[in-house]
C-alpha cells in the first residue's frame, strides 16, 4: 500500500483526512510534535519535534510516496513582531525544509495546505482565481505564500509534483473562531446585528477540502499547480445565518443595522478586522478545479452544516 505522510494529523483537518485515507487504503505516517495524540489511528507516527528550518525529516521520509503537509503555524487577527517571526520559522522556514527532504528522498506528490489568503483579504468584481498575482496582507498570509514559492523551488529539477491548495473558510467538526462564534450566538438566540449585510462568501467543509486532497494524490495525470476548493455555493452573512439556525433547529433573529455602522462601532472596539469578515465577499472560483480534476465536493452544503451542527450539540452545548 502507498505510504504518505501527514503533518498536523492531530488537526482540525489532518484528524479525520487520516481516517479517510485510512479507509482509501493508504499506509498513513503522522508527523507528531511529541508523543501521539489520544483516539489518533494511523498505521505509523514518527516524533520530529517542533516544525521549522532545524527539523530533521530523513526518517520521517522514509519509504514515503506522497506528503500531506497541513501543520502550519495558525492565523490571528492581530500579530505581534514575534509571531511574525514564528509564521516565517514554521510556516517557510519549515515547508521548504521538509519539500527539500522531500524531494532527496523520492517523494511522487506533496500537497500543500496553504490559504487563499495569498489571493487576497475580499473581492469586489470577480471571485478569486488560481492564477491571480498574489496579494497576501497580513504576516500570515505572506508567509503562505513565501511557503509556496519555497516548495516549487524544491521541486524544479525533481520528478515531485506540487500540489497546492488554497482553500477559504474551513467548517466541521472541531471548527474554532469566527465560525464557531456564529454557531454559539445563533444556539444562544441572540439578536444579531447582522441582517443588512449584502455580499457574498465561499466556504468548504473539512470532508469536501479532504475529498480533494485524496482526489489530488490518486489522479493520473501530473497535479502539479494551484488548485482552489469550496462548497461551490456562496453565502451572504446573513443567509449564513440561517442555514447554521435550521441545522441547529433553532430561530435567528437579525436586526437591519446599516452595514457602515457596524463597521464604525468594530474599529471602535478594536475589532475591524472580524467585522471585515463578516460584512466582505470572499469568493473563489473553483470551476477549473472541479473540470480539471473531474472532482465535484462530496458534501452538500446542507449536508455538511448539518454534521457541523450535530457536533456542536454534542460537544459544545
Amino acid at each position: 500500500m502507498p505510504r504518505v505522510l501527514i503533518t498536523g494529523a492531530s488537526g482540525f483537518i489532518g484528524r479525520p483526512l487520516c481516517a479517510q485515507l485510512a479507509q482509501h487504503g493508504y499506509t498513513v505516517r503522522a508527523a507528531l510534535r511529541a508523543v501521539q495524540p489520544p483516539l489518533l489511528r494511523v498505521d505509523e507516527t514518527v516524533t520530529v519535534g517542533d516544525i521549522g528550518a532545524a527539523t530533521e525529516w530523513d526518517t520521517a521520509l522514509e519509504n514515503v510516496e506522497y506528503v500531506v503537509h497541513a501543520a502550519a503555524r495558525a492565523h490571528v487577527l492581530r500579530t505581534t513582531r514575534a509571531m511574525a517571526q514564528q509564521f516565517f520559522e514554521v510556516n517557510v522556514r519549515g515547508t521548504e525544509g521538509l519539500a527539500q527532504a522531500a524531494a532527496r528522498a523520492g517523494v511522487r506528490r506533496f500537497l500543500y495546505l496553504s490559504s487563499i489568503k495569498v489571493n487576497g483579504e475580499a473581492t469586489t468584481v470577480r471571485p478569486f482565481r488560481f492564477d491571480d498575482t498574489p496579494h497576501p496582507q497580513d504576516d500570515y498570509a505572506r508567509s503562505k505564500q513565501q511557503a509556496e514559492a519555497a516548495l516549487t523551488a524544491a521541486a524544479e529539477g525533481t520528478r515531485m509534483q506540487v500540489a497546492i491548495i488554497r482553500p477559504p473558510l474551513v467548517y466541521g467538526p472541531g471548527v474554532r473562531a469566527n465560525f464557531l462564534r456564529l454557531m454559539r450566538w445563533v444556539d444562544r438566540g441572540r439578536v444579531l446585528p447582522f441582517g443588512a449585510i449584502s455580499n457574498a462568501r465561499s466556504l468548504v467543509s473539512v470532508w469536501s477540502l479532504n475529498d480533494l486532497l485524496l482526489t489530488l494524490l490518486a489522479h493520473p495525470r501530473s497535479v502539479a499547480g494551484v488548485w482552489l476548493v469550496s462548497d461551490g455555493e456562496d453565502l451572504a452573512t446573513p443567509e449564513l445565518l440561517r442555514r447554521i439556525a435550521h441545522a441547529l433547529g433553532r430561530d435567528v433573529r437579525l436586526a437591519h443595522v446599516p452595514t457602515r455602522l457596524l463597521r464604525l462601532a468594530a474599529a471602535l472596539l478594536g475589532r475591524g478586522a472580524e467585522m471585515s469578515r463578516l460584512c466582505g465577499s470572499l469568493q473563489v472560483d473553483a470551476a477549473p478545479t472541479r473540470d480539471a480534476l473531474q472532482w465535484r465536493p462530496s458534501v452538500s452544503l446542507a449536508e455538511a452544516l448539518e454534521r457541523t451542527a450535530a457536533w456542536y450539540a454534542r460537544e459544545q452545548r
